[in-house]
């Protein structure tokens, strides 16, 4: 017989239901029934360019100035691309590796987990892939007719063979390196931060157990989190320069030498927090009621169950949750801006919380390499700030006080009215609901945001919601300490208090209030299920008899 001290119910009283376990909360499931915690870097996109290299006037350098050419024709550029794809026969030929044309629409990764597993090597290249994919390339033309002739470059897109180098290193284990046939030769290098780990805890003799690309267990998880802790920019550098003395490369060791060398920025950056079960069952059943939880928060612009079909390019990205549900494999999406936080249950066994930022202009920061630390702690921050949210959205239980507190108008400890926040009243309504769309935001928001979806919210036959009405609701909500705010700036934040009460009064107004009104204003029953208008009725009638009755003893 199970006990339940905290839902009402007395600490000795008997749970009703004795064949059914009460869910555990996340609080309660990520401290008591973790057996592994990891934070690791995920993917890793990363792109090559040769800073000399970006516009026609540094072509022109290269060619005349570098090079020595008196004339910097564009049959240069086709001589370099040819002796590039010399040297890549060459060496394909020499080190008995296969060259596999990519076909349209093909699944590379798939592909090349195959023929890694049919020809498994340690620290060389697996195979080379072909590949022809859109491209930004120098185009010539001669603009002198007659005398000494002069050309004209621009950059254009070209459709031109992309060569993927499919490896097998070995400190980073499974990765490649895909570099453009054409000027500039741009590259693109995919990386896996958890494969990293796993050689890093190999070459130590540390037993550890795998899930997929990640972990489900480990002897040393101490030890496996302080490795993890170590990937960084000095690493991927070390990988980039060892794999361009050994590959085939479009510039020269002369080239690279004057100058003329790849530099590396963040692409795509994926930094995921994994929690590994003891009863994964357990965890598998509070996922799924953590997605229910997060359909309806705050009435997000978009929210979409989808079932294997194909999120394309013009799907929006921003303020949107997603549920994607692929066979019976769950997943929640948060998109704002460029970044996504994905939360899946991996392997049905541990729960991977995972942010994926696509561009490092929206938090301030530069796309160089260097900046990879501060996107790691960004990412972190995210994952556990969702995590948090997650927590106080499955139980968002306000005391009496604290509603009292919200809903009537206070003073501040140095003197401030703070106006109260009337519930049921419509633009209170849309002012929560539009602060639940910001719960997930790592950036914060603005008044003008907020303007925006509180006239949504409201509609069309509303008062127009402006920005003095904004500004008086952000300084009330802000002295109720809903809301704080970033020193010397106009950008604003939810505080945890700030979760429970938009969570909570959004969810009693949508899954109570409203349809409590619609009960009153639905004499006829049209709404409301019939069980439910025939227990209304009969209370209405003997509400009736026994006023009647009242009224024929007083006459």
């Amino acid at each position: 017989m199970t006990l339940l001290p905290r839902d009402g119910r007395g600490q000795g009283e008997k749970y009703p239901y004795p064949w059914r376990t009460p869910m555990a909360t996340i609080a309660e499931l990520l401290k008591n029934h973790v057996t592994l915690e990891v934070e690791s870097f995920d993917r890793l996109y990363l792109n090559g360019y040769v800073p000399r290299l970006q516009t026609p006037g540094d072509l022109v350098n290269f060619l005349v100035q570098h090079r020595g050419y008196p004339i910097p024709s564009p049959a240069l550029l086709s001589q370099v691309t040819q002796n590039f794809i010399h040297q890549i026969d060459s060496f394909l030929q020499r080190e008995q590796i296969p060259r596999v044309p990519f076909q349209p629409g093909q699944k590379k990764k798939v592909l090349a987990h195959g023929l890694r597993q049919a020809h498994p090597r340690h620290d060389a290249v697996v195979f080379v892939g072909v590949a022809q994919e859109k491209a930004s390339a120098f185009k010539g033309r001669k603009i002198a007719p007659e005398g000494r002739p002069h050309f004209d470059y621009s950059r254009q897109a070209v459709f031109v063979n992309h060569y993927y180098f499919y490896l097998d290193d070995e400190d980073f284990g499974p990765a490649f390196i895909k570099i453009c046939s054409y000027f500039p030769f741009p590259i693109r290098i995919c990386l896996n931060g958890h494969e990293w780990v796993k050689r890093q805890l190999q070459k130590r003799s540390i037993p550890y157990k795998s899930l997929d690309n990640g972990f489900s267990g480990c002897e040393a998880p101490k030890t496996l989190q302080e490795i993890a802790d170590q990937l960084g920019p000095s690493q991927i550098e070390a990988f980039f320069s060892k794999w361009v003395e050994r590959l085939p490369f479009p510039l020269t060791a002369e080239d690279r030498a004057a100058g003329y060398c790849h530099e590396l920025s963040v692409w795509q950056m994926e930094f995921s927090l994994t929690h590994i079960f003891a009863r994964p069952q357990r965890g598998r059943e509070f996922f799924e009621e953590v997605i229910r939880e997060n359909l309806d928060l705050g009435r997000p612009d978009r929210v979409q169950l989808l079932f294997q079909r194909k999120i394309t390019k013009a799907t929006p990205g921003r303020f949107r949750t997603r549920v994607i549900t692929s066979g019976v494999h769950p997943s929640l999406h948060i998109e704002y801006k460029h970044t996504e936080i994905v939360q899946y249950f991996k392997g049905n066994t541990g729960l991977r919380t995972e942010t994926r930022i696509k561009e490092a202009k929206d938090f301030g920061l530069g796309r160089r390499l260097h900046n990879l630390p501060h996107l790691r702690k960004i990412a972190s921050h995210i994952n556990h700030r969702l995590l948090e949210v997650e927590k106080v959205s499955q139980n968002c239980i306000l005391s009496e006080a604290s509603v009292q507190r919200l809903t009537q108008p206070t003073v501040t400890p140095d003197g401030q009215r703070a106006p109260g926040l009337k519930f049921g009243d419509p633009r209170v309504t849309a002012l929560l609901a539009a602060l639940c769309l910001f719960l997930h935001l790592p950036n914060g928001f603005c008044s003008s945001d907020l303007r925006r979806h509180v006239a949504d919210l409201m509609g069309e036959q509303a008062a127009p919601y402006g920005p003095a009405q904004a500004t008086y609701d952000l300084r009330r909500l802000r002295l109720k300490g809903i809301l704080c705010r970033l020193r010397h700036r106009h950008r604003y934040f939810l505080t945890p208090y700030g979760w429970q009460v938009c969570l909570f009064m959004t969810r009693l107004y949508a899954r109570v209030f409203r349809p409590a009104l619609a009960t009153i204003q639905d004499p006829q029953g049209l709404q409301i299920p019939h069980p439910l208008r025939q227990a209304l009725d009969g209370v209405d009638r003997q509400i009736t008899k026994m006023l009647e009755n009242v009224h024929l003893k007083r006459a």
